[in-house]
């Protein structure tokens, strides 16, 4: 799994480059904590389930059924978000799901189950490029804790930093285009 630093990299990128209109700082917010969500499974090792069970790590709370019912729930509370129900829905949704994307990006562990309840299988993404990361705090403090944090540098944050700004440039030039359409004899506003 990539760090719990790495994982609000997709909102955060999201978010940014469509801008405040279209997703206002408390749904921004709740996008980057529900991108950490899902690795709440991994305190179930403490209890004694094991990592391949479906309540264990990266199983229901990393399939795509919860990356939905995050998002319905979270959609629920559009007013509180100050944004609309159907982009709460598909902003929590998006964010939540993108944990199991970057996992299943990952050099290590069991693989994801996006499937589940209809399918216990974990699965990888063709591409795992990304350095696991330790699961305790002391390790990730140690020299493979820096492999880690560099291999997500690379692999996620670079990349959803460039994604941010396209869409950020998408969003202005449109914006601009837009503006000056309006400015046009006979343009529409």
């Amino acid at each position: 799994m990539p760090t719990v630093f790495s994982h609000p990299a997709v909102p955060l990128a999201v978010g940014l480059g469509l801008g405040r209109a279209r997703i206002p700082p408390r749904l921004l917010l709740a996008g980057v904590a529900v991108s950490i969500l899902p690795d709440l499974d991994s305190l179930t090792f403490r209890v004694g389930i094991s990592y391949g069970a479906a309540l264990g790590h990266r199983g229901l709370s990393h399939s795509l059924l919860f990356a939905v019912a995050v998002g319905l729930v979270g959609a629920c509370a559009y007013r509180a978000l100050r944004t609309g129900w159907g982009r709460a829905f598909a902003f929590l949704c998006l964010a939540t799901a993108s944990h199991g994307v970057l996992d299943a990006c990952t050099t290590g562990g069991l693989g994801v189950a996006f499937l589940w309840p209809w399918s216990q299988a974990r699965h990888f993404a063709p591409l795992q490029v990304i350095e696991v990361a330790p699961l305790s705090l002391a390790r990730l403090l140690s020299p493979r804790g820096a492999t880690v944090l560099a291999s997500e540098l690379l692999w996620v944050w670079l990349p959803c930093a460039a994604a941010g700004l396209a869409l950020a440039g998408l969003r202005v030039g449109l914006a601009r285009r837009g503006a000056g359409a309006a400015m046009r004899p006979g343009g529409t506003p």
